[in-house]
């Protein structure tokens, strides 16, 4: 989610790349809430972080504690490495409409700091 969110916001200002320690499938209902908002990340792919870990980055950005524990040192380069600790909406466990909530709280979430902090 965090990936489309910048895209949209700030793909004109930056490359915006997205990978995880533990890669899996897109997850469905994160498609959903994205698409409420009018961003399609249906494309996107869960790629593993070892695909960019030679690229120079000005920011490297952790969204959830196990990956900020799991980062690996980018030999590319790294100006700002942040961590921003959000709770990982695909653990949300309810009906289809208390996941969707969730997902919905997390989306937000992201989204307000991302734009707090490019703003």
């Amino acid at each position: 989610m965090a990936e489309g969110i910048m895209r949209k916001y700030y793909g004109d200002e930056f490359e915006v790349f997205s990978a995880g320690t533990n890669p899996s499938s897109l997850n469905p209902y994160a498609v959903r809430v994205m698409n409420e908002t009018g961003i399609d990340i249906s494309s996107h792919s869960s790629e593993p972080v070892e695909l960019y870990l030679d690229k120079p980055f000005a920011y490297v950005i952790t969204v959830c504690d196990n990956a900020k524990e799991q980062c690996p040192v980018f030999s590319g380069g790294v100006d700002e490495k942040l961590h921003w600790s959000f709770e990982d909406p695909a653990d949300a466990e309810g009906s289809d409409d208390e996941i969707l909530e969730k997902f919905r709280e997390v989306k937000n979430l992201i989204k307000n700091k991302i734009i707090s902090f490019f703003s």
